[in-house]
């Protein structure tokens, strides 16, 4: 038998509820990269979907090896981490780099700063 196997139902469900919305929630942000029609329109998506859905994938593999090795299984923490730290940052600076270009360029593409 496999350790797949050994899985309580209950947890097996869980485990693949989480898997399969992190995996939808990847995807939505695949489609709406795909979709928008700008670039800073179409930035968001990816980075959004991938956040919650990185989230969620990795609770379903802290779950699922936490159940079958009968320990603790942390060290997908350090991923998430390590993912949520980056992404907001990357986004961040390719969308400045972005902004930086379009407006030496004079794009018409450049979004309007609201005065507040």
């Amino acid at each position: 038998m496999t350790a797949a196997a050994d899985i309580p139902l209950p947890i097996a469900v869980v485990i693949a509820v989480c898997l399969l919305s992190g995996a939808l929630l990847a995807l939505t942000g695949a489609i709406g990269l795909y979709r928008f029609r700008t670039f800073y329109q179409r930035v968001h998506a990816p980075t959004l979907g991938s956040s919650m859905g990185m989230l969620l994938i990795l609770i379903s593999s802290i779950l699922y090896f936490s159940v079958s090795r009968s320990a603790p299984v942390l060290h997908e923490i350090l991923i998430a981490i390590f993912l949520t730290l980056t992404t907001p940052i990357s986004l961040m600076l390719i969308v400045r780099a972005a902004l930086a270009r379009d407006r030496m360029e004079g794009s018409a593409d450049v979004p309007d700063v609201e005065a507040d």
